[in-house]
């Protein structure tokens, strides 16, 4: 609902099954001013908390919520108008909202946006929004999967105006268990088919941990096919890695053994809820999941070390690399980005640990629309 000088604040959606969202405070008051993309409030959902971006410039005339509360998708935060509208205006758009207001039922949209596609026999799960002849490829880390970008998906729509696709890499998330020899060339050559079958020439890549090491073998292999890399504390470039973090994931079968590993992902330990450790689990269940990260981990690792690293590469490619760290990641450490070239652009950010993208969500998504379009 919207009227011509009044505009409200709505409980966002992240990610495909987001139904509610806890509003834990305003990061603004009441009669303040902010302009587009100011954080104005926390939310947490069942995956993690992150920060609201304001969809537009004015000021906060009222708050309807309350601190600590749950709210469905699509509800009433507050209410966004100049000082020329009355007090009594707003109450009765608050009024009329509150009244209509019906939370949306959201099983067929979930159904309907994710969509899968057969990829040299392997059925891939991948979610694709926007439009443009530009594609923007987010791929994610070692046991993750589409929803890890829950966060960055919609905002780099908005942000770029380009179509924007989250794939599940095989062994991951829906798409099917099998990983062949699990080496970053086999993800590379299913990222490549992907994209022909898509009808995709190149692609700007955004990758993950992992999902980073993919997109520079990929770039590797199919330069032709790669237009940019946004890599985000990314593997494969230096051979450090927290091989326990591994080693804890593939082995873990119960609360209690995930719960001190997943932790080791965020800055803000508290990031991890209960919720987050059961989607972990529930995955990590399905029939050929264990073996695929076995099979994963076995040709990432030698020794503890990564086996392989492409600082090389980054001297040679013709196109944007941006690079993305967390300072407090306990997975690969942040000293990886100085073993890049000189020419690549680097952002640390300091209250951010492994899942950088998810706890500086806003900070991340901002940067990268900037360097891509650029």
């Amino acid at each position: 609902m919207t009227s011509e000088n009044i505009t409200p604040l709505t409980m966002p959606k992240w990610g495909l099954s987001m139904k509610e969202g806890k509003l834990l405070l305003w990061l603004i008051k009441e009669g303040d001013t902010f302009s587009k993309g100011d954080e104005i409030a926390e939310v947490e959902t069942e995956k993690i908390s992150s920060a609201v971006e304001a969809p537009i410039t004015g000021k906060l005339r009222k708050i309807v919520t309350e601190n600590d509360t749950t709210y469905p998708v699509g509800a009433l935060l507050g209410v966004v108008a100049e000082d020329d509208v009355s007090d009594d205006e707003i109450n009765s758009f608050v009024e009329k909202f509150q009244a209509e207001f019906v939370p949306e039922e959201d099983d067929e949209e979930e159904i309907s946006a994710a969509e899968f596609i057969e990829v040299a026999g392997l059925n891939i799960r991948y979610v694709s929004k926007g439009e443009g002849d530009e594609v923007v490829l987010l791929i994610h880390g070692f046991g993750g999967d589409l929803d890890n970008w829950l966060f960055n998906h919609d905002d780099l729509v908005e942000k770029t105006g380009k179509r924007v696709i989250a794939i599940d890499l095989p062994g991951h998330g829906q798409s099917t268990k099998s990983v062949g020899d699990g080496s970053l060339i086999f993800f590379a050559d299913v990222v490549h088919e992907f994209l022909k079958l898509m009808n995709i020439d190149k692609a700007h890549f955004v990758g993950h941990s992992m999902g980073g090491a993919v997109s520079l073998q990929f770039a590797e292999k199919y330069p032709e096919s790669s237009i940019s890399m946004s890599l985000i504390s990314s593997a494969g470039l230096g051979s450090e890695i927290n091989s326990d973090y591994i080693n804890g994931f593939v082995e873990s079968s119960s609360r209690k053994q995930m719960k001190p590993y997943l932790q080791q992902l965020f800055a803000d330990k508290d990031l991890v809820t209960r919720q987050l450790i059961n989607n972990i689990l529930q995955y990590k269940r399905l029939d050929g999941v264990d073996s695929a990260l076995e099979i994963i981990a076995d040709s990432f690792l030698s020794d503890g070390k990564q086996r392989t690293q492409f600082n090389k590469l980054l001297g040679e490619y013709e196109h944007g690399v941006y690079v993305i760290w967390g300072s407090q990641d306990h997975i690969i450490p942040v000293q990886h980005a100085n073993n890049i070239s000189n020419d690549v652009d680097v952002l640390t950010i300091d209250s951010a640990g492994h899942m950088v993208q998810m706890e500086a969500a806003n900070e991340v998504n901002k940067y990268i629309a900037n360097k891509i379009l650029s």
